[in-house]
């Protein structure tokens, strides 16, 4: 059983860290602001509950004024930057948390900080309660970001400013119009850091999900530019593929709806044990008298709590299958529960596709 992520929080993390505050600001006592955080509610609290009760009690232990306050847990990050250079640090998450959880209120303060400290730990979360607050001075404040030297603040203008950011605040203006994003993107798209890079697609993946033909204009204007803008429009568009979108798939050289392209003797595991694996195979066959390029995937419809279904695609290869030729494909899914997913038990269904199209499917038990 792999370590919760959450016990990283530890006192072999914060007694050295307590003690950099200290040699930053003498009058911070380590013991007590270490007894404030190891309290007796501590190892009751999730990986967000520890964070967020780690940016509290640092600010209990600090100088009541936000800016002064502020302005120590600044040369702090500073200092470990200075020792160990730009990283993205989850472990010292409570650092973009502490301006999260108390500087909203104070923007001329906060975005500085934000910019030094994004350098050592990712404030990608910490931006979205400003977003929310102060969106037309943020919407300029990102874009400024997406110039700056370094490559961690320029991921953040992108980053910080998802649509759909994963376990990030959401901000329902974005969704509606990401106008304000694609200036931001339009400068990074030639990055040359891949972390920056890789965030740009996130984004355009996350604006197609309520604008695709938008994204598909972008991907249009940038294929063929750079191989790095065309990895970019690759992976954005990953979602658009996976739904099999006609005109996504065409970009990449798939036609919907092949002819004369085939799935048989589709088999797999009749039921599965949550916690187990499930494995299937089948064989992909090409009748037609040319080449054909074609995108393999399969879909899995889960039970939910509800009794609903959830549909999931993976991704299996892309091939091109010469007249007449056959390939046989053997591939599993595991059954195990993890934070970001949960299985219930139920039938469920399999489905084999061929450039966004099902030939193939089946049912299954899962218990």
């Amino acid at each position: 059983m792999p370590e919760p992520l959450k016990n990283i929080f530890s006192p072999p993390l914060l007694e050295p860290f307590s003690d950099l505050v200290q040699k930053v600001w003498p009058p911070f006592a380590p013991d007590d602001f270490l007894q404030k955080v190891f309290d007796d509610q501590y190892e009751k609290l999730e990986l967000k509950q520890r964070t967020r009760h780690i940016a509290h009690c640092l600010r209990a232990c600090l100088p009541e004024d936000y800016r002064t306050a502020l302005g120590i847990v600044q040369a702090v990050t500073q200092r470990y930057i200075d020792q160990h250079g730009e990283k993205l640090t989850f472990q010292w998450i409570f650092l973009p948390e502490f301006i999260e959880a108390h500087g909203v209120h104070d923007l001329d303060a906060s975005l500085p900080a934000i910019e030094t400290i994004t350098r050592w730990s990712s404030c990608e979360f910490t931006v979205r309660p400003f977003l929310l607050a102060h969106p037309e001075r943020m919407y300029a404040q990102m874009l400024a970001w997406s110039k700056h030297p370094s490559a961690m603040v320029r991921r953040l203008s992108s980053e910080g400013i998802r649509p759909r950011l994963p376990w990030g605040m959401g901000v329902p203006a974005l969704k509606r119009d990401p106008a304000p994003i694609l200036p931001i993107l339009e400068n990074l798209k030639h990055d040359p850091a891949e972390t920056v890079r890789r965030s740009v697609a996130n984004n355009l993946n996350d604006i197609a999900k309520e604008h695709p033909d938008l994204v598909l204009d972008i991907a249009k204007r940038w294929l063929g530019l750079h191989p790095d803008t065309d990895w970019i429009v690759r992976h954005a568009c990953r979602g658009l593929l996976k739904n099999g979108n006609a005109r996504a798939l065409a970009y990449f050289g798939f036609e919907k709806g092949v002819a004369d392209v085939a799935v048989e003797g589709l088999q797999f595991s009749p039921s599965v044990n949550i916690g187990g694996r499930f494995d299937f195979s089948f064989l992909l066959i090409n009748r037609a008298a040319i080449p054909q390029s074609l995108r393999l995937e399969y879909q899995i419809d889960y039970q939910t709590l509800s009794g609903k279904t959830s549909q999931k695609v993976f991704k299996i290869k892309e091939v091109e299958l010469a007249p007449g030729q056959e390939m046989g494909i053997e591939r599993y899914q595991r059954f195990q529960d993890f934070t970001t997913r949960k299985h219930y038990p139920g039938e469920h269904a399999l489905r084999i596709l061929v450039n966004g199209l099902a030939l193939a499917e089946g049912k299954f038990m899962v218990k």
